[in-house]
């Protein structure tokens, strides 16, 4: 998933350097003990954006804790690998993040100019009772131990590809039904990310700090974190990748 940067020439490394941006994912790691934070990179490659670097693309991402007592919005605080969140999730509980600021990229598509607008955006689970959908691409608990449904713009989106990856690098993929619904054998312990995307070809416009910015389309990436408690004792992450400059 990790695309290259070309050194030939500066426009190439530009465009190379948005290509890497736009496949990675976000994700929400809550480590024992500590408070939940938005990491940027690649999970299944050990990779984490670091600032200085990819990680301060960013523009403001905000978080919302949702539990039985209702909704907590905060924005995030940015550290040097990642952005720390005002929440620590308890059973039951879910933390929805997305960043709707990241930058707009424009490059060259044949002759024509084409601005994108990259949508980040991760979800949290305790378990996997059913959860609405809340971001605009969302990955949420179905109901029953692996399985996922993904919704767009509040609809089941059928056909959509799903992976599940560990720091370790195993990997399974697997498409949505009809229904939107996904299932995955989990047999390692410890924690895991799904990711799914997909691309709105609708051009928009959004409010941006110096007036309206219109994008051509919209690459939307989202993840959900789960950690499994029992299972197979995990395979080692491999070593920690170089973050992108």
């Amino acid at each position: 998933m990790k695309s290259s940067v070309k050194s030939a020439a500066f426009a190439g490394a530009l465009l190379g350097l948005a290509a890497t941006a736009q496949a990675h994912q976000v994700w929400i790691e809550q480590p024992a003990g500590q408070g939940a934070v938005l990491r940027f990179g690649e999970y299944g490659e050990n990779l984490r954006e670091v600032s200085p670097g990819l990680l301060d693309k960013f523009g403001a991402p905000t978080a919302t804790l949702i539990s039985a007592s209702g909704e907590k919005t905060g924005a995030g605080v940015k550290t040097a690998t990642g952005y720390t969140l005002p929440f620590t999730a308890g059973e039951r509980d879910a933390i929805v993040a997305e960043d709707p600021r990241y930058p707009l990229s424009t490059f060259k598509r044949g002759d024509k100019e084409v601005t994108n607008r990259y949508y980040p955006a991760a979800r949290w689970v305790s378990d996997f009772a059913p959860q609405q959908p809340k971001l605009a691409l969302d990955l949420v608990p179905a109901g029953t131990p692996g399985q996922f449904k993904v919704f767009f713009q509040g609809k089941p989106l059928h056909k959509a590809k799903v992976a599940l990856v560990t720091q370790s690098g195993w990997a399974k993929e697997a498409h949505a039904d009809e229904q939107g619904v996904v299932t995955f054998d989990m047999p390692w312990k410890g924690m895991y990310v799904a990711e799914v995307a997909h691309n709105d070809p609708n051009p928009g416009e959004r409010q941006g700090a110096n007036g309206v910015e219109k994008f051509t389309a919209v690459s939307y990436v989202t993840s959900v974190t789960y950690v499994k408690r029992d299972g197979v004792e995990p395979l080692p992450a491999g070593p920690a990748a170089k973050p992108n400059k």
